[in-house]
């Protein structure tokens, strides 16, 4: 039995420009006017079967986000036809129904009823979500007062316990700690074997390959290969490898090429190839590149952009006190982080090499938007931006004899 069928569905938006005749009544109009279609998908066509867990990866824009929005409803194709036999179940973003106010045990319910869930199916199920989720102690606070992994945990018990006859997941096993990623693994392939169906999308690569048994490649909105995990996998491990397709000068320059970037792979603390972190925790970032001529003077850059484009953080080889020459070959520039700073949510990479004294947006190589990383954070991180600091306390004085001399701090935090 077919689950899920896409046939030849594309997908258009409709991208205004603004006229570079700024403010002036005719820019108005001329935005009115100048309109361009961006196809997300196009002639997409694919069927899933019943019981088969089903990867997505890509590069970002690939469209991957897209098909899940048109699978779930939540945007209709332009073209062509979608099929659903079953009911569905869209974990897109962990916890986005909730309401801070509510308390966890309420917010079971209010989400449970978003998901397609039966009050009476609600109660039945109540204590095994709340055990799952390793939250009874707190079930009956506002989860306001939730961390992060508070909200990941009772998020995915809730949509783990719909049974749906189709799940679609969307990074969700990308924040948590390892041990809730391990268990929320184990409960989608015991949903797996009981027959539902499994679309998945992720940046992790080895949960894409441990969960799923078929893996489809998207490239610029269409397929690029569909079968085997370990094969398509490796096809975009050589393609991220290559970055080709990312070269672009951020000021319409043509980057000179004297020297190119051939991969930026990042790592975690305990050296495994990863593309979520934590706040707090270390990180390293391994940019191998090939020199074609020599150069003087060289700078390395690996940049973190927020989904509005905004510069969020960097890393730079300007901070090495020698200067960097590079002779024809092959080489290695490590950036290690020993604290993540960037808040919570998804940061799109640059790379580049420039020369130190070359303009802003002359550079010998850059790479625009070539990885996405995700930045979970733990219940100490309220903001944007996380800074290690050390904090002291003194207790109050008990008389206005010992203000004579103050005690030394009496206890030590360091976060």
């Amino acid at each position: 039995m077919i689950d899920l069928s896409l046939k030849q569905v594309s997908k258009r938006y409709r991208i205004r420009h603004e006229s570079e005749t700024a403010g002036s009544w005719l820019s108005k109009v001329a935005s009115l006017k100048r309109k361009e279609d961006f196809w997300a998908l196009k002639d997409i066509s694919f069927e899933v079967p019943r019981g088969q867990a089903l990867g997505i990866i890509g590069h970002n824009g690939a469209g991957k986000s897209t098909i899940l929005k048109l699978l779930s409803r939540i945007t209709t194709p332009s073209a062509g036809e979608i099929m659903i036999n079953g009911r569905l179940s869209a974990l897109i973003e962990v916890g986005s129904g909730f309401h801070p106010e509510l308390t966890g045990r309420e917010n079971i319910y209010l989400n449970g009823s978003i998901l397609g869930m039966m009050r009476r199916e609600i109660t039945e199920k109540l204590d095994s979500i709340v055990s799952f989720a390793e939250l009874r102690q707190f079930i009956d606070t506002p989860v306001k007062r939730y961390s992060s992994g508070m909200y990941v945990r009772l998020g995915f018990s809730i949509a783990a316990h719909l049974n749906p006859d189709i799940l679609l997941l969307d990074e969700v096993l990308a924040v948590g700690d390892a041990a809730f990623q391990e268990k929320c693994i184990e409960r989608i392939t015991q949903l797996q074997k009981s027959g539902t169906t499994i679309v998945f999308i992720s940046h992790d690569l080895r949960a894409v390959q441990k969960l799923c048994d078929r893996v489809i490649l998207l490239r610029k909105g269409r397929i690029e290969a569909d079968g085997d995990p370990e094969e398509t996998i490796a096809l975009y491990q050589s393609s991220s490898q290559q970055l080709g397709s990312h070269a672009a000068g951020r000021l319409g320059q043509e980057p000179s090429h004297e020297a190119v970037i051939t991969s930026l792979t990042f790592y975690d603390e305990v050296g495994n190839e990863c593309l979520s972190f934590e706040t707090g925790k270390p990180l390293k970032a391994v940019l191998n590149y090939r020199v074609d001529q020599p150069l003087t003077d060289v700078i390395f850059e690996v940049q973190f952009h927020s989904q509005e484009n905004q510069l969020c953080s960097f890393f730079s080889s300007e901070t090495i006190d020698e200067q960097i020459d590079l002779e024809t070959g092959e080489g290695t520039m490590v950036f290690d982080c020993f604290s993540v700073g960037l808040g919570p949510g998804v940061y799109f990479v640059d790379a580049g090499i420039r020369n130190r004294r070359a303009p802003y947006g002359i550079d010998i190589d850059w790479r625009r938007r070539c990885l996405a990383v995700r930045i979970d954070y733990d219940r100490h991180l309220r903001d944007s931006f996380y800074m290690p600091y050390v904090c002291r306390h003194t207790p109050p004085l008990l008389s206005e004899l010992s203000a004579v001399a103050l005690s030394p701090p009496t206890a030590t935090c360091l976060k």
